[in-house]
């Protein structure tokens, strides 16, 4: 995996297209709520739409999408409906790895593992090692996952692979311990569902990107709904700290 240098250092390439894709996928219990139907009803439909975008995103040439699944908070809903979505992220894995794999989609997880049930660790384990070598979209599963705990797991790492160094440490030591060192920072951000924050969710790495909140509840972020997101993208001036001016092009 290749290591992206960080948009404070450098000015990264900014297309029509955003490169990568970073998710929150909110709102599947007021979705199911609206519906008189179990909060559980909104999460399978949102797993719908998770297939929905993947494919989008691989048409339309994103490389990286990173969809926020399970937050190391969420382990403080109610037991059954963590129990549930423990159920359904294996059901997911089971089912879809071979589409990933047939489809040249590679798959990766980020976050703490270690309150994962043995069965989950190794279906991950084995996912991620049948799709390691596919060369389209990358696909990103945040679950158990916190922007804090992904900088401090970064931090640790870094100051026990060089202790002499104290004191010094710079970005370049950071990154290649951050859990996403294999993709570059967000170029789009999207959280459905109303919410206008980002909920400990890749603080470091949004350092620059652009962020775009919608109504929309996730289980009816279709590709229309996508497609507004890509458009309000496409009319943003990525600066990078620059003026205005610098970004003209001389004739």
């Amino acid at each position: 995996m290749g290591f992206f240098s960080s948009s404070t250092q450098t000015i990264p390439d900014s297309g029509e297209i955003p490169n990568h894709v970073a998710v929150i996928m909110d709102g599947n219990g007021r979705w199911a709520r609206k519906r008189f139907l179990p909060r559980v009803a909104g999460h399978k439909r949102g797993v719908e739409i998770v297939r929905t975008l993947v494919k989008t995103c691989a048409k339309q040439n994103v490389k990286f999408l990173t969809l926020f699944a399970f937050s190391s908070e969420n382990w403080r809903r109610p037991d059954d409906e963590v129990s549930f979505l423990m159920g359904l992220f294996m059901d997911a894995l089971k089912r879809e790895v071979a589409k990933l794999h047939e489809n040249n989609i590679r798959l990766i997880l980020i976050g703490d593992r270690s309150r994962f049930n043995v069965a989950l660790v190794e279906q991950i384990e084995a996912s991620e090692k049948l799709t390691a070598s596919n060369t389209g979209l990358t696909l990103t599963i945040a679950a158990n996952y916190g922007g804090r705990w992904d900088i401090l797991q970064a931090a640790n790492k870094m100051m026990l692979q060089d202790s002499n160094k104290k004191g010094q440490f710079t970005e370049e030591d950071l990154m290649p311990h951050l859990a996403m060192h294999y993709a570059p920072e967000p170029d789009l951000f999207i959280r459905t569902g109303g919410e206008k924050r980002v909920s400990n969710f890749l603080l470091w790495q949004l350092a620059y990107t652009e962020f775009y909140f919608t109504d929309t509840l996730w289980p009816d972020f279709d590709d229309k709904a996508f497609q507004q997101a890509i458009v309000s993208f496409q009319q943003r001036e990525r600066r990078f700290g620059r003026t205005s001016e610098q970004l003209v092009t001389p004739a």
